[in-house]
């Protein structure tokens, strides 16, 4: 049987190479046979690279004591698809031990964004947080709080800001505007927050365009090393959910090739109707030489989301790269897997809005 190669092809597998020189990275393959059990995502190469992973699989392997983190950035009415993907992961190390913090980043909505402390709280607790419970968050096993709320990360920020210039900012994002600046020590503060309860490792699961923030933290770490002592924090990066329309990352500025949640099943299916595939032109010509899937955007959807069972994606790569399936075939697979999935989101989602006064947040009164 053909091992499931990756759909994106040479070129793009160049470009996440590149990816992980330019940045530093450490390809997560090298350390897969480090994590016990690793989720789809890790199996399948979606989780691609990473920063001081084998730090966090002996924490897992000698049972010591680690956290994860991730952010909610309460900006708009949906979420793209691909968060799916970083709740997974968070899911996978809570499983294994993992202490969990989720912060609703209001103050960063606020400065970046313009959206107020208010409607930041009131998108967090009727929506965000609900859905990120609905994608596979464990409430029980998670601390949230608000930057807003949280002094102790306020202080770490002005504390930060003390150790780094405008032009070493400038050098790592870009550029040194005073919104940037605020938000991204505010990350670093997030980040590191979990180690005022105790100096110890922790993991955040990102997509590749947040490396800057864990290298300006692991920057700062050094730098206050002797006052405060913090363990670098490790990263681990995904793989963009790729675009139905082919190109790299979806984009909420393509609305007819990019999926939010929620959103009807009939509108999705649309999509992947008209997406991008690998099948040849004429019946004919893809029963004799095969789908080119390499090109095709609905097995990536299929690989990266939706197809849990690793033999039934085998068995659909085969069929498909031999011609035995036809394109239609594949995209009527995605849109009925598609349809049972955003059913499932939708009723995990309205019974975790009614629970939403049950978890645990920081209090800092």
């Amino acid at each position: 049987m053909t091992k499931i190669i990756d759909p994106w092809g040479s070129v793009l597998v160049e470009d996440y190479a590149k990816l992980i020189k330019d940045f530093g990275l450490e390809p997560f393959s090298h350390y897969l046979g480090l994590f016990p059990n690793p989720n789809r995502l890790m199996r399948r190469g979606a989780v691609f690279a990473g920063v001081d992973v084998k730090r966090i699989a002996d924490a897992i392997r000698k049972n010591e004591d680690y956290y994860v983190l991730s952010g909610i950035m309460p900006s708009a009415e949906k979420i793209h698809f691909g968060t799916k993907m970083v709740i997974e992961d968070i899911r996978y190390f809570q499983e294994h031990g993992a202490d969990t913090y989720v912060l609703v980043a209001d103050l960063e909505a606020a400065a970046a964004r313009g959206v107020t402390l208010e409607e930041g709280k009131k998108r967090a607790l009727e929506f965000y947080i609900p859905a990120y419970i609905a994608l596979g968050l464990d409430p029980k096993k998670t601390t949230f709080y608000f930057q807003s709320e949280n002094k102790e990360v306020m202080h770490l920020a002005y504390e930060f800001a003390k150790k780094i210039t405008a032009n070493e900012f400038e050098a790592i994002y870009g550029s040194n505007d005073p919104g940037k600046m605020f938000s991204a020590l505010t990350q670093v503060a997030d980040i590191l927050y979990p180690q005022l309860k105790k100096r110890r490792p922790g993991v955040i699961p990102v997509g590749i365009d947040q490396s800057p923030h864990i290298r300006l933290t692991r920057d700062i770490v050094a730098r206050t090393k002797t006052k405060y002592g913090f363990v670098p924090p490790s990263s681990i990066y995904n793989k963009y959910t790729p675009s139905l329309n082919g190109k790299l990352k979806m984009s909420k500025s393509e609305p007819e090739s990019c999926i939010e949640l929620p959103e009807d099943s009939k509108s999705v299916c649309k999509k992947i109707k008209n997406a991008v595939t690998g099948g040849r032109d004429t019946l004919e010509e893809h029963r004799r030489l095969g789908a080119v899937i390499e090109k095709d955007m609905v097995f990536e959807l299929l690989k990266q989301h939706l197809a849990d069972d690793d033999k039934e994606l085998q068995k659909i790569h085969d069929d498909y790269k031999s011609g035995k399936m036809t394109s239609g075939e594949l995209k009527q697979i995605a849109c009925d897997k598609m349809t049972r999935f955003l059913e499932e989101f939708s009723a995990k989602l309205e019974k975790a809005r009614q629970n939403v006064d049950k978890l645990k947040f920081v209090s800092f009164n």
